[in-house]
């Protein structure tokens, strides 16, 4: 019998009995039917289920309520090891120890008969279906494999060390991992000389001492700029051959025909991209909407590289673009997710040569608001290919003999087109972080030649813009015809986040008043208080480390960081494998021809997919930026005693991470290195306080360093504190006061949106922002989000 209180209720054991019986299923509309509870009992239920994740007793995640700590029915972990027992134990390969402790264990099951794909061991990373178990010791779950990604190595990259007697040492460049120094004899050399980077077979191993390797390829000096984007890509399992028979299905594919297509070819889409763009898979067009009753809109078109054409279900291409997940850009290579064939050929919207693609059609109203939108499968031929610097310059009255004659025709109509959906866009006021991103020149010769951040233009807003219509699009369109899809999705913050994100605000007397749903409009309302000022770039960080990761699903639960109930990406199937399954379901729902998704795939399969590809999304963005520490720390290497100046970037109890202004590098300072006093590590406030003095380093100070060692294969930097603009005193033994920040609290009268100025501290005016970090609107949500 359901258990209710004496107003009609369920009472709280029960509510948490319930969603204790339904692992991963609960949500809020499942308690209300099981409880029979109407609409006017949703206030008060969600005010329940607070109070129990505010005690601890459910976990709130996306839009599912579960028990504390539990995890999701299906997920990716890796194999760690066997118990006492024998048997295989995985952990999460996703898992926030800072946040959540220790990973739980999950017992393997391996059945008596596996399936092809399915036998594994120690070291592999797999795709498990999980469940709870009920027994009060040893592992909380139990794993069934689905799937094994990543087989146990027997090839080891690393440096070579020559001895003195001969041969040499294997120094490993995983230093995280299994792998320990190799002896290689002098007959197993291969050639290597000192300091190469070369792969190692094991040939044997031993109980104790050094197991022996043998030199298999050598890959060039570690001194080579070349050599060190191959380090990430080795210790990252990212595959870098394609199979001989996805090759040969990329090589027999034909140039696409009219043959089931419409004719847009006469329809002059342009590319508009990076000026070092391989590959070009959206074109956009804009025009005025002739419609009299749509006075004022403009029909916009996005039109996509159709990849669903050449790569079908279940072959050789389709299982490789499925292990990647993703395309990995580094500075000085891409490892693509298709062939070049089908990447940079026959996918590829070069001008004037016809390409088959996937259209949106799209109707935006004069306030911007999309009103209706067509998919189409066609044949078009692009007029131009841009670079987005060239395309701002014609509307900026410095057109070029390519945009000249494009201007009237083409450029104008776009940005007008642009102009009305950032109404919309404004009025549904996404988050607004603009955080710099900072891209590596390398010279010809493959060294580091500078590190640019690149200008934000409205060409590059038009474009996002453009692409999150056409996302959402697709999302609505597939919803609509009650197919499954991959989600792009990104949960709101956790409360702790949130929680102590109020915490930190508060020791810089900036309001943070929580009221209500949590919306994105309560973090950009606090980000233009302090907008020009010296806090700006510290609250941007805190901000920025409060939100959620984004990541695939097959279960929608909205995107928080654009405010969309409904996202799906649909815009780079030649670099994503989620477009890809977005433009086979668009295909099979609107009956487009071949190519479909087949009646095969259900949400549950597609779950197992959005799985391994956030997985593989996540593993290329810690290549990429594993790669450009390396690079950087190769370029800093030979300025050892320089000074620079940057920003503290992370706070720990080892020390401060800064974050360099010339190059965006980072490194540490340790915290045995800031002086004879003892500091203490403030969670609250993200700083180091010394007990003596109270001199205070907290994230985002402005500090200058001398570099004091540099190593470019870990690609770590070290550092020794010169100053800081939060010092309260000079570096001489001197007892300072406490140190005062300045006030930001809401004055009467004022729009909380409104920007306002800071209240002078008692100490002094608060000092003018030197830094260039100044939120300008619109950010990377298109791409990164």
């Amino acid at each position: 019998m359901k258990r209710k209180n004496d107003r009609g209720f369920p009472d709280r054991a029960a509510i948490v009995a319930f969603i204790k019986a339904n692992p991963g299923k609960v949500g809020t509309r499942e308690i209300a039917r099981e409880f029979g509870l109407k609409n006017a009992d949703r206030i008060e239920l969600k005010r329940m289920l607070r109070e129990l994740a505010d005690d601890g007793l459910v976990k709130k995640k996306r839009r599912t309520i579960s028990e504390p700590d539990s995890l999701p029915s299906t997920l990716v972990a890796d194999i760690t090891g066997r118990d006492a027992d024998g048997e295989l134990i995985a952990a999460p390969t996703e898992w926030d120890e800072v946040e959540s402790g220790e990973p739980p264990k999950i017992l393997i099951v391996l059945p008596r008969r596996p399936k092809p794909g399915t036998a594994a061991g120690s070291g592999d990373r797999v795709l498990l279906r999980v469940e709870r178990l009920d027994e009060s010791e040893g592992p909380a779950y139990r794993g069934h494999i689905i799937k094994v990604f990543d087989k146990t190595r027997s090839r080891i990259l690393g440096v070579f060390r020559e001895l003195p007697e001969g041969g040499g040492r294997l120094i490993p460049v995983d230093k995280k991992g299994a792998d320990r120094e190799l002896n290689i004899a002098a007959a197993d050399t291969h050639g290597a000389k000192d300091g190469d980077l070369v792969s190692v077979d094991i040939i044997r191993s031993r109980g104790f001492g050094l197991a022996s390797g043998r030199v298999k390829e050598k890959l060039g000096s570690v001194k080579s700029e070349k050599a060190i984007s191959l380090i990430a890509i080795y210790a990252h399992d990212i595959p870098l051959q394609f199979r001989p028979a996805a090759e040969h299905e990329a090589e027999a594919a034909e140039p696409p025909n009219l043959k089931g297509r419409e004719d847009w070819r006469d329809v002059p889409l342009v590319t508009i991209d990076p000026p070092d763009a391989k590959d070009h898979d959206d074109a956009v067009h804009a025009q005025a909407d002739p419609d009299p009753n749509n006075k004022g809109g403009f029909i916009v078109d996005v039109a996509i590289a159709d990849v669903s054409f050449y790569v079908r279900p279940g072959t050789a291409l389709d299982r490789d673009a499925l292990d990647r997940g993703n395309s990995v850009y580094f500075p000085d290579r891409v490892v693509p997710m298709l062939p070049e064939r089908i990447s940079n050929n026959l996918c590829s919207l070069v001008p004037g040569e016809p390409r088959g693609a996937l259209a949106v059609r799209m109707i935006i109203a004069p306030d911007g608001r999309k009103r209706s939108h067509s998919f189409h499968r066609i044949l078009m031929r692009s007029a131009a290919k841009l670079s987005y610097a060239q395309a701002q310059a014609a509307i900026d009255g410095r057109p070029d003999d390519t945009t000249g004659p494009l201007l009237d025709p083409i450029l104008k109509p776009l940005y007008a087109a642009y102009a009305c959906v950032k109404r919309a866009r404004d009025e549904r006021d996404p988050l607004n972080l603009d955080l710099p991103e900072r891209k590596i020149l390398l010279k010809s010769d493959g060294t580091v030649d500078r590190v640019i951040v690149p200008e934000r233009l409205d060409a590059h807003k038009l474009i996002e813009e453009f692409m999150i219509l056409a996302n959402v699009a697709a999302a609505e369109m597939l919803e609509k015809k009650s197919l499954p899809l991959i989600y792009r999705v990104h949960d709101e913050p956790t409360l702790e986040k949130v929680h102590a994100l109020q915490e930190f605000l508060k020791t810089l007397d900036v309001p943070f008043a929580k009221s209500g749903a949590l919306r994105p409009a309560l973090f950009n309302s606090v980000l233009a208080q302090l907008e020009g000022h010296d806090h700006f770039p510290l609250v941007s960080e805190v901000v920025l480390r409060a939100q959620a990761q984004a990541e695939y699903s097959s279960e929608n639960y909205g995107h928080f960081g654009l405010n969309l109930r409904r996202y799906a990406h649909f815009t780079s199937p030649i670099r994503r494998y989620a477009d890809l399954v977005v433009h086979r379901a668009l295909v099979r729902a609107l009956g487009l021809g071949e190519g479909a998704l087949p009646d095969t795939e259900t949400p549950e399969t597609l779950s197992e997919v959005a799985a391994h590809i956030s997985v593989t999304e996540r593993r290329a963005m810690k290549a990429e930026r594993e790669t450009v520490d390396r690079l950087i720390a190769h370029h800093l290497a030979d300025r050892i005693g320089a000074t620079f100046q940057g920003r503290v970037s992370g706070v720990t109890r080892a020390g401060l991470f800064v974050k360099l202004a010339e190059t965006g590098a980072d490194g540490l300072i340790p915290i045995r290195s800031l002086g004879t006093e003892y500091f203490n590590y403030d969670e609250g406030r993200h700083a180091l306080v010394g007990t003596r003095s109270r001199t205070m380093y907290q994230l985002g100070d402005v500090v200058d360093v001398r570099l004091i060692e540099a190593a470019p294969i870990a690609g770590a930097l070290r550092f020794e504190l010169l100053s800081s603009s939060s010092e309260t005193a000079p570096r001489d033994g001197r007892q300072p006061g406490p140190q005062r920040r300045p006030s930001f609290k809401a004055q009467p009268g004022r729009s909380p949106d409104r920007k306002r100025k800071p209240a002078k501290p008692k100490s002094g005016k608060p000092k003018k922002n030197k830094g260039k970090n100044k939120g300008k609107g619109g950010g990377q949500k298109g791409k990164a989000w």
